[in-house]
């Protein structure tokens, strides 16, 4: 009996040493903690604090660094008169080809001395029944904030003078059609005399820049004044800071940092690059027809079929979700990382990314960190569209039909064979259904310009998120090419104004 009585022994004193254990280790958490979600970097191990810091930095070589665009510039210049005429724009193209076109714009119009008056962003003005609180520039920025930081650099006007306007409605200005790096030989021997002569020009603006990217080292303030506008001028309005606010507090209130993921997989991009054959069935026809129609208007200087695998390997196309989500397991980036993933556009809908979210379950957007209502306070009160819905002929009333039917002959009689039922939109295959019943694609229809307009607020919010993040990561960047992306500026912003938080630029 004695053997047995001292293995009872035994085994309840490790049952009461593991509870004692377990309710110890239970009220540490919670004394150390306060809540849920509440981790300190205080309150790791020595270890886990390295890890944190691998993870998430800041990079500590770089803490030192700072912006310096909007300090007084180095060299004196006179202040900007505007003497020489008025530069009126309209910008065409997405959120990123806005964004650095505008800063083009205020170079341009400092070199030729020139009055700019507020870009037309025509993504919004084509639009049909948005707010009318915010048009064109000011449907996604503060035209005040903008002319009031740039005050010392150029002159700004809101609109052209009465009597030009009038002009400009007869087209008695020269109007230019810029390419994406046009060259300073451009501008001054071109541009420049027939502004001295008109005192007006029109710009048009659809690469995502109307300047060369790199000027002589003489004009450094040129491009100082370039960050100048991209980083301080060019301000969202308040509705959008605002809703980037929120959404950033709400993710900084889960206690822990969180990584702001772009897929980049943008229609546009993948028919520029050749990604077609990445794709599947109707995905890959309509890339093919985007690039097509880019070959057409010359900026695509390729043949129409090129091998997509080859561009994989080179590195010419997105990463797709799964290899971002093995790459950041690989990284070390734990299972209950807090990832925002940013874009008004992911090619192949939410699909693309199950992946993704198998890997990493908290797979976050706008639409699950904020309400339908707050989403409706940037967008502003919008007047109701006609739907795109066919309907059904009236019904004749039954005498009507009773007449038809006494003059339709003697019976008995076939009856006529019964019309064709219209297609409704929700019995297509999404928005791509078109591609299966025409050779061209259909005209936007009054839904698809204001859904267009739609998101470059979407993606000035996730511009917000992304620069605020704690760490970033681009499924696609091509800084060093001609089309602009999303990815190239938020990296760009977050290396200008916080250099040592970590900003990935993978090798794809």
């Amino acid at each position: 009996m004695f053997p047995t009585s001292k293995i009872k022994l035994i085994a309840y004193l490790g049952i009461a040493l593991s509870a004692i254990s377990l309710f110890v280790h239970l009220f540490i958490a919670n004394s150390s903690a306060g809540g849920p979600y509440k981790v300190h970097v205080d309150d790791l191990y020595p270890v886990q604090k390295i890890w944190h810091r691998r993870l998430w930095g800041p990079v500590s070589s770089l803490e030192t660094l700072h912006p310096i665009a909007n300090a007084t510039p180095r060299k004196k210049h006179p202040a900007p008169s505007g003497d020489n005429g008025f530069i009126y724009a309209k910008i065409y193209g997405g959120f990123e080809k806005i964004q650095s076109s505008i800063s083009d714009l205020v170079a341009v119009s400092k070199l030729l001395n020139a009055t700019l008056v507020i870009p037309e962003i025509q993504s919004s003005l084509r639009s049909k029944g948005i707010s009318t609180k915010f048009k064109s520039f000011s449907y996604i920025y503060d035209e005040d904030s903008f002319i009031s930081a740039l005050s010392k650099d150029v002159v700004i006007v809101k609109t052209l003078p009465s009597n030009l306007k009038e002009a400009r409605k007869k087209t008695k200005f020269p109007t230019f059609s810029t390419k994406g790096s046009e060259s300073l030989n451009f501008y001054l021997g071109r541009v420049l005399p027939k502004l001295k002569e008109s005192k007006a020009i029109g710009l048009i603006v659809s690469q995502g820049g109307c300047l060369q990217a790199i000027l002589p080292p003489t004009m450094i303030e040129y491009q100082r004044l370039r960050c100048r506008v991209a980083f301080h001028a060019l301000q969202f309005r308040s509705e959008v800071r605002a809703l980037g606010k929120r959404i950033v507090g709400r993710l900084r209130d889960f206690g822990r940092p969180y990584l702001a993921y772009h897929p980049g997989l943008v229609r546009e991009t993948l028919a520029y690059h050749g990604c077609a054959e990445n794709f599947q069935d109707v995905h890959t026809e309509l890339i093919q027809y985007l690039r097509k129609e880019m070959i057409k208007k010359g900026i695509i200087k390729e043949e129409l079929s090129v091998d997509s695998f080859s561009r994989k390997r080179n590195g010419s196309c997105p990463l797709f979700p799964e290899e971002v989500g093995l790459t950041l397991r690989a990284m070390g980036y734990p299972l209950d990382t807090l990832i925002y993933v940013a874009g008004s556009e992911t090619f192949g809908g939410q699909r693309v990314l199950i992946p993704l979210r198998a890997l990493y379950p908290n797979l976050l957007d706008r639409t699950s960190l904020s309400t339908d209502q707050e989403r409706q306070a940037v967008v502003g009160p919008e007047l109701p569209l006609p739907s795109d819905i066919p309907y059904p002929p009236p019904a004749k009333p039954s005498d009507e039909l009773l007449e038809e039917w006494k003059r339709a002959g003697p019976r008995p009689r076939p009856l006529p064979p019964p019309p064709a039922r219209p297609f409704y939109p929700h019995e297509k295959q999404g928005w791509y259904g078109w591609i299966a019943e025409s050779e061209t694609e259909p005209t936007p229809s009054l839904t698809d310009l204001r859904s267009t307009a739609h998101r470059l607020l979407w993606d000035a919010v996730d511009y917000y998120v992304s620069v605020e993040a704690d760490a970033f990561f681009p499924g696609f960047t091509n800084a060093a090419g001609r089309q602009v992306d999303f990815a190239a500026l938020v990296m760009g912003h977050r290396l200008y104004q916080t250099p040592s938080v970590f900003t990935y630029r993978p090798d794809r």
